[in-house]
């Protein structure tokens, strides 16, 4: 793509090339990081193993936070950022999958740790029509656009996170809040692997569901099932054909 060679592990269910209902997770891994190790920590075809995975391997890339010399793998933080090759990816990934595998388009999400997360957020504001709920972790997201489209988001975060501060988090909170029509007080929502869930509710049919744990910068235990859970939980509307009159 572009004269660059881009790559992706991919699991793929038994049922892939018979179902039309076959759901698609992409997981973005975090600034350094690899596919490998996104698919040994987030494991999403171990708790949905009906749905096609994918593990995209980032490129070096700047971050200001952890990496300004650009020496390790990630992600595009902007819309325009890097000639935008990591959206291109998506969409090229997209592109072939829907012509290899049988999809239906309602059941397609991205989840990833730190600036995978960010990732996510930002595959919301540009891509947000593919895409049926997100699940970032560690992640952070503070340029909401007014015209973004609403959508489901379950965000696990550390309230000890040294690299994406808990209160940059917190103010993701408000704004996919603000973004979905959320209510501002939250109840209970799950529990997994210690870990605890608290649901947002929206009057656009796009929750917010927030995983607050004590640790850091982690993928926590207990994650994974909870996101899976959100996005089984969660399509895209039907699109309903008009009746002939």
């Amino acid at each position: 793509m572009d004269g660059v060679v881009r790559t992706a592990l991919v699991c793929l269910p038994p049922a892939a090339n018979r179902t039309a209902e076959t759901p698609l997770v992409f997981c973005w891994h975090g600034h350094g990081g690899t596919a490998v190790h996104s698919r040994a920590t987030a494991a999403f075809e171990i708790a949905w193993p009906e749905a096609i995975v994918v593990y995209p391997q980032g490129l070096k890339t700047a971050s200001p936070l952890v990496d300004p010399e650009g020496k390790k793998s990630g992600w595009q933080t902007a819309a325009g950022n890097n000639g935008d090759r990591d959206i291109k990816l998506y969409d090229a990934m997209m592109d072939s999958l829907r012509t290899e595998y049988k999809l239906d388009g309602r059941h397609t999400y991205c989840a990833g740790h730190s600036n995978g997360g960010a990732f996510s957020y930002l595959l919301w504001q540009t891509r947000g029509v593919t895409l049926a709920a997100i699940g970032p972790v560690a992640g952070a997201y503070l340029k909401p656009t007014a015209d973004i489209k609403p959508l489901p988001v379950i965000h696990v975060a550390g309230k000890d996170d040294p690299i994406v501060k808990f209160s940059w988090q917190e103010r993701t909170f408000v704004n996919v809040r603000a973004a979905n029509a959320c209510t501002s007080e939250g109840k209970p929502w799950a529990t997994e692997g210690g870990l605890t869930a608290t649901l947002y509710e929206s009057s656009k049919s796009a929750p917010l569901v927030t995983v607050i744990h004590e640790g850091g910068h982690e993928f926590p235990k207990g994650a994974t099932a909870l996101i899976t859970r959100f996005f089984k939980d969660h399509a895209q509307p039907a699109v309903t054909a008009p009746v002939p009159k």
